[in-house]
């Protein structure tokens, strides 16, 4: 029978003093706008399918959409869209190797997206409101 080594590997379980590099927030970012975008399909075909019921079904839709809260929904869903179109582009530019993988090209190229981000969240707020 073979020896049973035990491994001494350091254990952090203190998670405020774990820092992700830009990268890899921006990638788990991406995965989220990705769920938000496919819940909001739902959320905007309902709306949808309300409005062009009838006459009576697009007045309602008409006013839901009027209020604050359902035009900060709104905002949201659509920033989520443009961080994941930005963040979709940004992996295709790595993918096709527009973009260097290394560290300092991904840094960068997350910055990048986030600053059109956040230019596109404004935009879109000026777009709903």
């Amino acid at each position: 029978m073979g020896k049973i080594v035990k491994k001494q590997r350091p254990v952090n379980l203190d998670l405020q003093t774990i820092h992700f590099p830009i990268p890899a927030i921006a990638s788990i970012l991406h995965r989220v706008s990705g769920v938000i975008t496919f819940i909001a399909v739902a959320i905007l075909l309902w709306l949808l399918g309300l409005s062009l019921s009838s006459p009576e079904g697009f007045a309602q839709a008409a006013d839901i959409m009027s209020g604050f809260f359902a035009k900060f929904i709104l905002w949201g869903i659509l920033t989520a869209l443009a961080y994941h179109i930005c963040g979709g582009i940004r992996h295709m530019l790595m993918d096709f190797g527009f973009v260097d993988e290394t560290l300092a090209a991904g840094i960068s190229s997350a910055k990048i997206s986030m600053v059109l981000t956040v230019i596109l969240a404004v935009l879109a707020g000026v777009l709903v409101w």
